[in-house]
């Protein structure tokens, strides 16, 4: 897929089984606007119906002032009630897209992750972000609320306590107040942020993909059951491996004592 493909995505090829995705409206900071959140939407749910040789995503913004600041709020300027409504069925769509791609999503933030750019940064398996790097739900400032997921995955990350009380005063927190709390897994200069994010993604990309996406369906839907169905499901989800050809390879490469070559098979 060219990234001519989106108006709002720029698309590259890093590397072997790696894709990187910007957020591409430099302009407006890379605010979340009508387009950008069909692009979104079209990009990750291409994926998910056929990864073709993808085994791992970045999602970062383009320049490096701002990942992304937030739904664009000049085109929602004047919006009536039920454009505004339709308007974010789309970005609903938006964050189950990501959240449910099949492929590892990282995200390496930039900048800027205000509001919506804050709530697709949370839609992502794990983050990375520049020290620069600012956080903040500030949609209680605006007389609304986060509705992209935002009050779901910011919890899930940091803890009731401590997301309420971001959630409930807008109020920004830098990008290593956000590693210490468990939103962010690490913290690089900016410079170091995308090799940072490449190395990790090379990484993940030379391991089986069809035991990667398996651990992280694994992972992400076992930790919204019980323990008990949770086991059933990682057992479920173990035993797809069994008749596969990499774990054939796998065990194969490691008696021969040499990297192992998956196919994906």
């Amino acid at each position: 897929m060219s990234a001519a493909a989106f108006e709002t995505l720029e698309l590259e090829d890093a590397g072997d089984h790696v894709r990187v995705v910007r957020l591409n409206r430099p302009d407006a900071s890379n605010a979340l606007n009508t387009q950008m959140g069909r692009d979104l939407i079209q990009c990750f749910e291409d994926v998910a119906l056929d990864p073709k040789n993808l085994r791992c995503i970045i999602l970062t913004g383009a320049g490096e002032k701002a990942f992304c600041a937030g739904g664009d709020l000049k085109e929602r300027r004047g919006m009536t009630d039920e454009a505004w409504m339709r308007q974010h069925v789309i970005f609903e769509r938006m964050t189950r897209a990501l959240i449910d791609c099949p492929v590892p999503i990282i995200g390496a933030v930039n900048g800027a992750a205000y509001g919506g750019g804050c709530e697709i940064a949370g839609a992502c398996d794990f983050l990375y972000a520049a020290d620069s790097a600012r956080f903040a739900l500030t949609e209680v400032t605006l007389g609304i609320m986060p509705g992209s997921g935002g009050t779901q995955t910011l919890p899930r990350a940091v803890g009731e306590r401590r997301a309420k009380e971001l959630i409930l005063t807008g109020k920004p927190f830098t990008s290593r107040e956000a590693h210490e709390w468990g939103f962010v897994n690490e913290v690089f200069p900016l410079g170091e942020l995308m090799p940072a994010a490449l190395a990790t993604a090379a990484r993940i990309a030379r391991n089986a993909p069809i035991s990667v996406r398996q651990a992280k369906l694994s992972v992400h839907r076992g930790l919204q059951l019980s323990l008990r169905d949770g086991l059933a499901l990682e057992i479920e989800a173990y035993n797809r491996m069994v008749p596969t050809e990499d774990r054939r390879e796998g065990v194969l490469a490691f008696n021969e004592k040499r990297p192992p070559d998956f196919k994906g098979r």
